[in-house]
């Protein structure tokens, strides 16, 4: 990469006033395009460089999500006579996509910062999964970015119509775009959302089309294509999270494929994609009713006079007892916290004591 403008990259006012701290200090502003094991690739004015943390930054850093991720905006140190920077800090994010870390840990994990706009994207065969959906779309409203539902392959969907009500009945009130990268179908009028040196994650299950949707955007082959399966599904084959800049302008952070997503800091995110039944909820009886057997619970009511589905209340059910798991284990996991904190503070302060009774006695 040549040299290119903070602007090109996304930088703005907001950006900017965060980074003036930084900047008396002589560091220079950077973005993360590629992180991998603790090693980052950063895009700057100066081109692409490699970076890495101060160790004062990795130890300070309370837990992963704490670390750069890739979209981040930083604020680094260029060494002399060396074609790499020094992380010192990383700047107030705006807008991310985050789950908690797959397995049983109780972790944020930020795959997407700094981005306005999230593409959800769905293959139109069998993959097609409104539970799954509804997932992504409630993590996606928590993280403050717009999300957009992106439907591909619809050159090989045989029943479009249908498919598409089904994706509508649960993306309320979200864009839908049906796109094929073999005929280009729908893929000119997602590139809207890039104007203005705007940032799009691009997200999905594994074998959605995704890096086929990325070579569209780009105009040429940058990731890796592997033919259809029997069943309709690609080939994985995104190895890492990665922030593109776009020929026409805008950023793309392309993301592996997720076998598991877990949910993490909910923020309105349940409510914004359930916002139907949080409409009907508003008519319940009782303020605190969970819909589950309350007198006067105006979502019962609905399901019953077939007003809303069950199944789409099983699934906003489902995922708020998830969240309240969650923020359970959450709670637990920051009060073991401070117990190692407070732990640290009177280990400081008994060998501080120590020291001074050696002093005196010498």
């Amino acid at each position: 990469m040549q040299e290119i403008s903070l602007d090109t990259l996304g930088w703005d006012t907001h950006f900017a006033e965060h980074f003036k701290p930084f900047a008396t200090q002589g560091l220079i502003a950077a973005r993360v395009a590629v992180e991998h094991r603790g090693a980052y690739i950063v895009y700057a004015e100066l081109g692409e460089l490699q970076a890495e943390l101060t160790g004062r930054a990795r130890h300070d850093a309370m837990s992963r999500s704490d670390l750069p991720a890739v979209g981040d905006w930083v604020a680094a140190e260029m060494r002399p006579g060396e074609s790499r920077v020094v992380i010192h800090a990383v700047l107030p994010r705006r807008g991310q996509f985050s789950r908690n870390v797959a397995g049983f840990t109780t972790e944020e994990q930020i795959l997407a910062a700094n981005i306005d706009t999230t593409f959800l994207t769905t293959s139109l065969t069998s993959e097609l999964n409104q539970r799954r959906l509804e997932r992504y779309l409630t993590l996606a409203w928590a993280g403050g970015a717009n999300p957009v539902v992106v439907l591909t392959k619809a050159d090989i969907c045989d029943a479009l119509e249908s498919a598409v009500a089904k994706v509508e009945a649960v993306a309320l009130g979200v864009p839908v775009h049906i796109t094929s990268s073999v005929t280009g179908a729908g893929v000119e009028e997602l590139k809207r959302y890039f104007e203005g040196h705007r940032t799009v994650a691009l997200l999905g299950s594994s074998g959605v089309g995704k890096s086929s949707l990325v070579n569209s955007m780009l105009g040429r082959e940058l990731q890796d294509v592997q033919e259809l399966r029997n069943d309709g599904k690609g080939r994985h084959t995104t190895t890492k999270r990665e922030l593109i800049v776009l020929p026409r302008g805008g950023l793309m952070i392309d993301t592996p494929g997720m076998r598991e997503l877990q949910l993490w800091d909910d923020t309105g995110g349940l409510e914004e994609a359930f916002e139907d039944i949080s409409a009907i909820a508003g008519e319940c009886h009782f303020r605190d009713c969970r819909h589950e057997q309350e007198p006067g619970c105006a979502v019962l009511h609905a399901v019953a006079n077939g007003l809303l589905p069950q199944e789409r209340l099983d699934s906003y059910r489902k995922l708020q007892r998830e969240l309240n798991h969650l923020h359970l284990k959450q709670d637990r996991r920051a009060a073991s916290e401070q117990r190692r904190k407070l732990r640290a503070v009177h280990r400081s302060r008994r060998g501080t004591g120590r020291n001074v009774g050696r002093s005196t006695r010498d």
